[in-house]
């Protein structure tokens, strides 16, 4: 008879280590994002640059707060201020949380692009948003960093030109690692949805 309660024992044990070891691999299972992942693809958040206050900063200084990562220029006629504007919506979505989240807009155009005109510039759209500039080598090291790309189209002779540049939005969770890849295709629903995730205390990155 004592044998039975000795077997029921350690049938809940060995239910109880199923069950634990189960939530384990659960946990170990890619998060449900609806952007392009970029996990182990591209490497963490680091640069050394000016901000539109004229203070020299770092990716360090942006740890704790979910980043997303832009490459613009202040004179783009439409892909910038439009997604600049798109991401002014999903922060207004976010309420509350937004204040976890700081968009980082990078000039490749440091030659007109000052601080205190990137300070004006993307505070025109969101007061989250930070303008970052730096030397010519600083901006190209970055850029190649995260495998986007820009090049400048020539003077049209009144010291007005245009640069090209690559539109994609590489963000980052409060750790600074690299999770996923936004482009003007997503909506604002999939980035909602995925910043919700990178703001949840309760994820494990």
């Amino acid at each position: 008879m004592k044998a039975f309660p000795l077997l029921r024992w350690l049938l809940v044990s060995v239910l109880v280590a199923a069950a634990t070891l189960l939530a384990g691999c659960q946990r170990s299972e890619p998060l449900p994002f609806q952007l392009t992942r970029i996990t182990g693809h591209m490497p963490d958040l680091d640069f050394h640059l000016v901000n539109d206050e004229g203070k020299a900063v770092t990716a360090a200084d942006y740890r704790g707060k979910v980043t997303l990562l832009y490459f613009g220029y202040t004179h783009c006629p439409d892909v910038c201020p439009l997604t600049l504007a798109h991401l002014h919506v999903v922060m207004q979505r976010l309420g509350p949380l937004a204040e976890g989240v700081r968009i980082l807009f990078v000039s490749v155009d440091p030659a007109r692009d000052t601080p205190a005109i990137l300070h004006a510039y993307v505070n025109a759209f969101d007061k989250r948003a930070v303008g970052l500039t730096g030397s010519p080598g600083d901006i190209e090291a970055l850029v190649k960093r995260y495998r986007a790309s820009f090049s400048r189209e020539p003077d049209k002779g009144d010291g007005n030109y245009e640069v090209s540049h690559s539109s994609a939005i590489y963000i980052f969770d409060a750790k600074g690692h690299a999770r996923v890849l936004a482009t003007p295709a997503d909506s604002q629903d999939a980035l909602v949805h995925d910043l919700h995730l990178l703001l949840d205390p309760g994820v494990n990155p």
